[in-house]
């Protein structure tokens, strides 16, 4: 588990991350979001130990970063915004340098690396000769030598046309399986093809931490029934409901106050009564777009 508590981070009067506090459980694929300038490197940056908070604690499995960096670094891989490479070395001359510093198997680790992200083709390549696509790979292959129990990535799509972005999601799933993700972006497809769960954040604060399934479910309920029934004489007299539109045949639209579940349980149970099929009951969708610009904006509270 990764526990952020009470993160800040002051660089003179400029405050770039204040009292931020979340957990990451095992298993989980996480995406930090928010506009350049939201925080995001600053917080993976604390969260490695490559700098120290001005406030508040990092722990990793339990392990107090500011007090044993090693020991936590032992167990994450990190992919930072811009990888320092060495264009002169091959691809696997670079792993095996870095398996180096990592102090393990560098024969094991680099064989299982490159296969790993698939840079078998290249690896007797120049670093500088790779297309930018191969690099975030070597990034990621870097990032696992030490088979870490954390992957932190930063922005590991920037940059990259659309197929290697394509490449990089399926990596990434893959790697999932035996790591838990964090990972920094700005775009919101990238969220939706990976993540389990979303933290927003606006002006250096955490202002949304919710799960990508709850997140995108909003407090509108889609019905479907005869287009001979109204609903509005059916749910007469129903507290909890701020608007029910009528859209065309047989279909309306009903706003909720409170609890989702429980209003399309009324809802159900008042069209039984009245006899009116229901066709269909279900939340709408709310795309993640919307909800970013919402949250960014302050438009919407944190969950």
């Amino acid at each position: 588990m990764i526990e952020a508590d009470r993160l800040t981070r002051r660089y003179g009067k400029f405050v770039a991350v204040s009292d931020v506090s979340f957990e990451i459980e095992p298993g989980e694929i996480v995406g930090l979001l928010g506009h350049n300038g939201a925080g995001k490197t600053t917080i993976m940056k604390m969260l490695t130990g490559f700098i120290q908070p001005s406030a508040g604690r990092v722990r990793v499995d339990g392990v107090d970063v500011e007090e044993d960096p090693l020991a936590v670094q032992a167990r994450i891989g990190y992919l930072p915004e811009s990888l320092p490479l060495y264009p002169e070395l091959s691809v696997s001359g670079f792993l095996e340098y870095t398996a180096l510093l990592r102090g393990v198997d560098a024969r094991r680790a680099v064989t299982r690396a490159i296969a790993a992200t698939e840079l078998t083709e290249k690896a007797l390549e120049p670093i500088s000769t790779l297309s930018r696509g191969f690099k975030q790979r070597l990034g990621v292959a870097q990032a696992i030598l030490h088979e870490p129990q954390f992957l932190i990535l930063d922005e590991p799509t920037s940059g990259l046309d659309p197929t290697q972005t394509q490449h990089m999601r399926e990596l990434i799933k893959r790697l999932s399986a035996s790591a838990t993700v964090i990972l920094s972006t700005h775009i919101m497809q990238e969220v939706n093809a990976i993540c389990d769960r979303a933290l927003i954040l606006r002006n250096g604060e955490l202002a949304l931490d919710e799960r990508l399934e709850d997140l995108k479910m909003s407090n509108q309920l889609r019905v479907r029934t005869t287009p001979m029934g109204n609903l509005l004489d059916v749910l007469q007299g129903i507290a909890g409901f701020s608007n029910i539109s009528n859209l065309e045949n047989g279909s309306w639209n009903i706003d909720v106050d409170g609890d989702r579940e429980r209003a399309a349980e009324q809802v159900a149970v008042r069209m039984v009564e009245a006899g009116l099929p229901v066709y269909e009951l279900s939340a709408t969708q709310r795309d993640l777009e919307t909800v970013f610009k919402e949250v960014t904006e302050g438009k919407r509270n944190a969950a």
